[in-house]
Protein backbone atom coordinates (compact mmCIF):
# COMPACT_ATOMS: atom_id res chain seq x y z
CA UNK A 1 0.00 0.00 0.00
CA UNK A 2 1.33 3.01 -0.95
CA UNK A 3 2.49 5.83 1.73
CA UNK A 4 0.44 9.23 1.88
CA UNK A 5 1.88 12.15 3.40
CA UNK A 6 -0.38 14.47 5.02
CA UNK A 7 1.75 17.70 5.07
CA UNK A 8 5.19 18.49 4.42
CA UNK A 9 7.26 20.59 6.96
CA UNK A 10 9.06 23.37 5.42
CA UNK A 11 12.23 23.11 5.75
CA UNK A 12 13.14 27.11 7.60
CA UNK A 13 15.84 28.69 4.99
CA UNK A 14 17.47 30.40 8.28
CA UNK A 15 18.93 27.27 9.64
CA UNK A 16 20.23 25.98 6.09
CA UNK A 17 21.26 29.05 4.03
CA UNK A 18 24.71 30.54 4.40
CA UNK A 19 24.87 34.11 4.38
CA UNK A 20 25.21 34.18 0.16
CA UNK A 21 21.70 33.92 -1.33
CA UNK A 22 22.82 31.82 -3.99
CA UNK A 23 24.48 28.84 -1.98
CA UNK A 24 21.28 28.94 0.34
CA UNK A 25 18.60 28.47 -2.94
CA UNK A 26 21.10 25.77 -3.85
CA UNK A 27 21.24 24.21 -0.44
CA UNK A 28 17.04 25.02 -0.40
CA UNK A 29 16.73 23.19 -3.96
CA UNK A 30 19.03 19.92 -3.20
CA UNK A 31 17.06 19.11 0.42
CA UNK A 32 13.54 19.43 -1.95
CA UNK A 33 15.10 17.12 -4.13
CA UNK A 34 15.99 14.98 -1.54
CA UNK A 35 12.30 14.54 -0.10
CA UNK A 36 10.66 13.93 -3.54
CA UNK A 37 13.11 11.25 -4.33
CA UNK A 38 12.39 9.53 -0.70
CA UNK A 39 8.60 10.38 -1.15
CA UNK A 40 8.88 8.19 -4.64
CA UNK A 41 10.80 5.67 -3.16
CA UNK A 42 8.42 4.70 -0.27
CA UNK A 43 5.31 5.50 -2.08
CA UNK A 44 6.97 2.45 -4.64
CA UNK A 45 8.04 0.25 -2.18
CA UNK A 46 6.06 -2.95 -2.34
CA UNK A 47 4.55 -4.29 0.88
CA UNK A 48 5.10 -7.71 0.46
CA UNK A 49 7.39 -9.67 -2.42
CA UNK A 50 6.78 -12.69 -4.47
CA UNK A 51 8.57 -16.06 -3.19
CA UNK A 52 9.72 -18.77 -5.18
CA UNK A 53 9.05 -22.26 -4.38
CA UNK A 54 11.53 -25.00 -5.40
CA UNK A 55 10.65 -29.15 -5.73
CA UNK A 56 12.49 -31.74 -8.27
CA UNK A 57 10.97 -32.15 -11.59
CA UNK A 58 10.72 -35.89 -11.81
CA UNK A 59 11.09 -38.59 -9.07
CA UNK A 60 11.68 -42.20 -9.39
CA UNK A 61 11.24 -44.93 -6.92
CA UNK A 62 10.66 -48.53 -6.39
CA UNK A 63 7.55 -50.29 -5.28
CA UNK A 64 7.49 -51.01 -1.15
CA UNK A 65 10.33 -48.46 -0.62
CA UNK A 66 10.39 -44.99 0.54
CA UNK A 67 10.64 -41.78 -1.00
CA UNK A 68 11.11 -37.68 0.21
CA UNK A 69 9.86 -35.14 -2.16
CA UNK A 70 11.56 -32.14 -1.24
CA UNK A 71 10.46 -28.24 -1.26
CA UNK A 72 12.03 -25.37 -0.34
CA UNK A 73 11.73 -21.66 -0.98
CA UNK A 74 13.62 -18.34 -1.21
CA UNK A 75 12.27 -15.43 0.26
CA UNK A 76 13.99 -11.99 0.89
CA UNK A 77 12.17 -11.72 4.17
CA UNK A 78 13.50 -14.06 7.39
CA UNK A 79 11.76 -17.29 8.20
CA UNK A 80 8.05 -15.83 9.88
CA UNK A 81 6.67 -17.98 12.43
CA UNK A 82 3.60 -17.77 10.42
CA UNK A 83 5.64 -19.72 7.43
CA UNK A 84 3.07 -22.63 6.02
CA UNK A 85 3.63 -25.29 3.61
CA UNK A 86 0.92 -26.97 2.03
CA UNK A 87 1.80 -30.24 -0.15
CA UNK A 88 -1.78 -31.21 -2.85
CA UNK A 89 -1.74 -34.53 -4.88
CA UNK A 90 -3.16 -35.43 -7.96
CA UNK A 91 -3.22 -39.00 -9.20
CA UNK A 92 -2.33 -39.86 -13.04
CA UNK A 93 -5.48 -39.03 -15.45
CA UNK A 94 -7.17 -37.12 -12.57
CA UNK A 95 -8.29 -33.80 -13.21
CA UNK A 96 -8.58 -32.85 -9.62
CA UNK A 97 -6.01 -32.13 -6.63
CA UNK A 98 -6.65 -33.02 -3.26
CA UNK A 99 -4.56 -31.77 -0.11
CA UNK A 100 -2.62 -34.89 1.62
CA UNK A 101 -0.75 -31.95 4.18
CA UNK A 102 -0.45 -28.71 5.40
CA UNK A 103 2.20 -26.99 8.40
CA UNK A 104 1.00 -23.85 10.08
CA UNK A 105 1.47 -22.61 13.55
CA UNK A 106 4.70 -24.56 13.92
CA UNK A 107 2.47 -28.09 13.89
CA UNK A 108 2.32 -30.36 10.69
CA UNK A 109 -1.31 -31.99 9.78
CA UNK A 110 -1.78 -34.77 8.00
CA UNK A 111 -5.04 -35.50 5.79
CA UNK A 112 -6.44 -38.47 7.89
CA UNK A 113 -8.68 -39.71 4.77
CA UNK A 114 -6.89 -39.52 1.94
CA UNK A 115 -4.38 -42.32 0.21
CA UNK A 116 -1.44 -41.79 2.36
CA UNK A 117 -2.78 -40.87 5.80
CA UNK A 118 -0.64 -43.99 7.43
CA UNK A 119 2.07 -43.32 5.27
CA UNK A 120 3.11 -39.43 4.77
CA UNK A 121 5.22 -37.92 7.07
CA UNK A 122 6.62 -34.16 7.60
CA UNK A 123 10.79 -34.50 7.87
CA UNK A 124 11.20 -30.67 6.65
CA UNK A 125 12.75 -28.10 8.72
CA UNK A 126 11.17 -24.57 8.61
CA UNK A 127 13.87 -23.19 10.08
CA UNK A 128 16.23 -23.29 6.86
CA UNK A 129 13.30 -23.15 4.92
CA UNK A 130 12.92 -26.58 4.39
CA UNK A 131 8.97 -28.41 3.59
CA UNK A 132 10.11 -31.66 2.58
CA UNK A 133 7.82 -34.97 3.54
CA UNK A 134 8.20 -38.38 3.18
CA UNK A 135 5.82 -41.20 1.55
CA UNK A 136 6.28 -44.49 3.17
CA UNK A 137 5.89 -48.42 1.23
CA UNK A 138 4.76 -47.20 -2.41
CA UNK A 139 2.40 -48.35 -4.18
CA UNK A 140 1.65 -48.43 -8.32
CA UNK A 141 -1.43 -46.12 -7.13
CA UNK A 142 0.85 -43.60 -5.80
CA UNK A 143 1.90 -42.30 -9.51
CA UNK A 144 1.25 -38.69 -9.99
CA UNK A 145 2.10 -35.09 -9.34
CA UNK A 146 2.39 -33.05 -5.58
CA UNK A 147 2.73 -29.78 -5.65
CA UNK A 148 4.11 -27.58 -2.58
CA UNK A 149 2.66 -24.46 -1.88
CA UNK A 150 4.55 -22.28 0.51
CA UNK A 151 3.56 -19.02 2.32
CA UNK A 152 6.08 -16.66 4.62
CA UNK A 153 3.95 -13.57 5.43
CA UNK A 154 3.83 -10.72 4.60
CA UNK A 155 5.70 -12.63 1.57
CA UNK A 156 2.80 -14.53 0.12
CA UNK A 157 2.62 -14.30 -3.53
CA UNK A 158 4.09 -16.97 -5.35
CA UNK A 159 3.99 -19.55 -8.06
CA UNK A 160 3.32 -23.39 -6.07
CA UNK A 161 5.89 -25.64 -7.86
CA UNK A 162 5.22 -29.67 -8.52
CA UNK A 163 7.08 -32.93 -8.72
CA UNK A 164 6.00 -35.90 -11.26
CA UNK A 165 6.58 -39.09 -8.59
CA UNK A 166 6.81 -41.88 -11.05
CA UNK A 167 6.52 -45.65 -9.26
CA UNK A 168 8.61 -48.79 -10.78
CA UNK A 169 8.93 -51.96 -10.00
CA UNK A 170 12.39 -51.85 -10.99
CA UNK A 171 13.74 -48.77 -12.12
CA UNK A 172 14.58 -47.60 -15.64
CA UNK A 173 17.84 -46.86 -16.80
CA UNK A 174 17.93 -42.91 -17.20
CA UNK A 175 18.22 -41.25 -20.43
CA UNK A 176 20.76 -39.00 -18.76
CA UNK A 177 23.07 -42.21 -17.50
CA UNK A 178 22.89 -43.74 -21.56
CA UNK A 179 23.75 -40.92 -22.78
CA UNK A 180 26.77 -40.39 -20.46
CA UNK A 181 28.13 -43.58 -20.97
CA UNK A 182 27.94 -43.46 -25.05
CA UNK A 183 30.47 -40.34 -24.15
CA UNK A 184 32.43 -42.05 -21.82
CA UNK A 185 33.16 -44.92 -24.49
CA UNK A 186 33.34 -42.30 -27.90
CA UNK A 187 36.29 -40.33 -25.40
CA UNK A 188 38.03 -43.35 -24.49
CA UNK A 189 38.11 -44.29 -28.21
CA UNK A 190 39.02 -41.00 -29.10
CA UNK A 191 41.94 -41.21 -26.44
CA UNK A 192 43.13 -45.10 -27.79
CA UNK A 193 43.33 -43.53 -31.24
CA UNK A 194 45.62 -40.76 -30.45
CA UNK A 195 47.52 -42.72 -28.10
CA UNK A 196 48.15 -45.04 -31.23
CA UNK A 197 48.65 -42.43 -33.48
CA UNK A 198 51.47 -41.18 -31.25
CA UNK A 199 53.09 -44.47 -30.72
CA UNK A 200 53.27 -45.18 -34.09
CA UNK A 201 55.06 -41.82 -34.61
CA UNK A 202 57.27 -42.16 -32.05
CA UNK A 203 58.00 -45.81 -33.54
CA UNK A 204 58.48 -44.63 -37.32
CA UNK A 205 60.46 -41.58 -36.21
CA UNK A 206 62.84 -44.46 -33.74
CA UNK A 207 63.07 -46.71 -36.69
CA UNK A 208 64.06 -43.69 -39.49
CA UNK A 209 66.89 -42.52 -36.35
CA UNK A 210 68.56 -45.83 -36.42
CA UNK A 211 68.68 -45.96 -40.18
CA UNK A 212 70.04 -43.05 -40.51
CA UNK A 213 72.76 -43.59 -37.75
CA UNK A 214 73.55 -46.58 -39.73
CA UNK A 215 74.18 -44.88 -43.21
CA UNK A 216 76.05 -42.46 -41.06
CA UNK A 217 78.49 -45.17 -40.16
CA UNK A 218 78.46 -46.84 -43.13
CA UNK A 219 79.96 -43.88 -44.94
CA UNK A 220 82.62 -43.05 -42.65
CA UNK A 221 83.72 -46.51 -43.11
CA UNK A 222 83.92 -45.89 -46.56
CA UNK A 223 85.68 -42.45 -46.38
CA UNK A 224 88.47 -44.17 -43.71
CA UNK A 225 89.23 -47.09 -46.63
CA UNK A 226 89.22 -44.31 -49.84
CA UNK A 227 91.60 -42.10 -47.82
CA UNK A 228 93.80 -45.46 -46.94
CA UNK A 229 93.72 -45.70 -50.22
CA UNK A 230 94.81 -42.96 -51.21
CA UNK A 231 97.56 -42.61 -49.25
CA UNK A 232 98.99 -45.85 -50.40
CA UNK A 233 98.38 -44.62 -53.38
CA UNK A 234 100.49 -41.27 -52.53
CA UNK A 235 103.28 -43.41 -50.82
CA UNK A 236 103.91 -46.13 -53.46
CA UNK A 237 106.11 -43.83 -55.98
CA UNK A 238 108.16 -43.14 -53.29
CA UNK A 239 108.51 -46.67 -52.86
CA UNK A 240 109.41 -47.27 -56.38
CA UNK A 241 111.89 -44.47 -56.80
CA UNK A 242 114.13 -46.34 -53.67
CA UNK A 243 113.78 -49.50 -55.24
CA UNK A 244 114.98 -48.06 -58.80
CA UNK A 245 117.55 -46.53 -56.55
CA UNK A 246 119.11 -49.66 -54.90
CA UNK A 247 118.93 -51.50 -58.05
CA UNK A 248 121.21 -49.14 -59.77
CA UNK A 249 123.55 -48.69 -56.76
CA UNK A 250 123.56 -52.76 -56.41
CA UNK A 251 123.96 -52.77 -60.87
CA UNK A 252 127.00 -50.13 -60.30
CA UNK A 253 128.61 -52.62 -57.93
CA UNK A 254 128.83 -55.23 -60.22
CA UNK A 255 130.22 -53.19 -62.99
CA UNK A 256 133.18 -52.34 -60.27
CA UNK A 257 133.73 -55.81 -59.89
Amino acid sequence: MPLQFSHVVPVSCTLLCSTRPSAGRLTEAMLSLLVLTATVLLAAAPQSEAIVIYTGWEKHALVGSDVRLSCSFFSWRWTSEEVTFSWSYRPDGAKDSISIFHYTGGAPYVDNKGPFRDRLEFVGNPARRDGSILIRNLDFNDNGTFTCDVKNPPDIVGRPSSVRLLVFEQVPIQAGVITGAIIGVVLGLLILVVAIYYLMRFLVARRVFSLSMSKHGRKGKGKEGSQQKQASVLVDPSKQKAAASEKKKQESRREKK
